[in-house]
């Protein structure tokens, strides 16, 4: 069973050489942190969740060595799918920029984002290509992390997710025929009913009679499907809602309300698991 302490993130942090300069969670398991390094020796194994990262500055003498051996530029950038395994050399100085994103984070955001199936997403490997159109919002990326702005770094997160799943030369996509999951006239009509009722209470029995399934098939079949549960989907979805409403200057009593909080504790705890911000505070940021 792979290790869920095998990520990017944490093989830095473990390093004696890589020194962090910043760092936001972005919530849902998604976070983003600026580090530099020099004169290392890194071994990335069986990777748990998937990183984006990009050379700001130097990386010339950086080197990935265990294929044939490719060195680095400022404004590369590279993709860690989950479950890579690489061994890096870092002979000088660089600084990167890094998104980290869960696995089901990923399948979630392909299966809103391309109205498909999320298990249909292959998160292609790549070691030092030009990111072209990504550039910017990577350089967005940079600039809020180091600001601590949540809700620049957001944004960036947005648009970087939605450049990589345009881009057929990062991700590829299962064709083959799968089994179980949701077809997708029933998958749109959950995400319809959900959509148009976040302000309610939402059952699992109510998506079932939708899907003319039983609880535990719905619950089964919508994650293989969407890459999250129900739950966490309705959260999701909840959340972005609660964003929108915020931006838009409603008070946040009346924004926990139309967006289907019991309660205000309850607003703020699911808000900051999505956001890694207090409704307050990402008030503060917009205003």
């Amino acid at each position: 069973m792979r290790s869920k302490d095998h990520s990017v993130f944490n093989f830095l942090r473990d390093s004696s050489s890589a020194i962090r300069h910043g760092s936001l969670d972005l919530g849902f398991g998604r976070s983003c942190a600026i580090w530099s390094n020099s004169q290392d020796h890194l071994t990335y194994d069986d990777l748990e969740g998937h990183a984006l990262s990009f050379y700001v500055r130097d990386g010339q003498d950086v080197w990935r060595v265990d294929q044939e051996p490719k060195h680095g530029w400022p404004g590369a950038m590279c993709i860690f799918p989950q479950g890579q395994s690489s061994e890096w050399l870092v002979n000088g100085p660089l600084t990167m920029m890094h998104l980290y994103l869960p696995d089901e984070e990923l399948r979630r955001c392909y299966s809103e984002m391309m109205d498909r199936d999320g298990r249909q997403i292959e998160l292609a490997e790549a070691t030092y290509v030009s990111p072209d159109d990504l550039i910017v919002p990577f350089a967005h990326l940079f600039q809020a992390t180091n600001e601590r702005n949540l809700l620049g770094a957001e944004e960036a997160m947005v648009e970087l997710i939605a450049g990589v799943l345009a881009q057929k030369r990062f991700h590829g996509e299962v064709v083959a025929p799968m089994r179980g999951g949701l077809s997708a006239p029933v998958r749109r009509r959950l995400v319809d009913y959900i959509e148009a009722n976040l302000d309610q209470v939402i059952h699992l029995r109510d998506l079932g009679q939708i899907a003319n399934l039983s609880e535990f098939h719905l619950q089964r079949s919508f994650k293989q499907t969407c890459g999250v549960s129900p739950n966490l989907y309705i959260a999701h979805r909840r959340v972005e809602r609660a964003k929108g409403l915020i931006r838009a200057g409603e008070p946040l009593a009346q924004v926990a309300d139309a967006c289907g909080f019991s309660s205000q504790s309850h607003f703020t705890r699911s808000f900051k698991t999505g956001t890694g911000a207090t409704p307050a505070a990402y008030r503060k940021g917009v205003a």
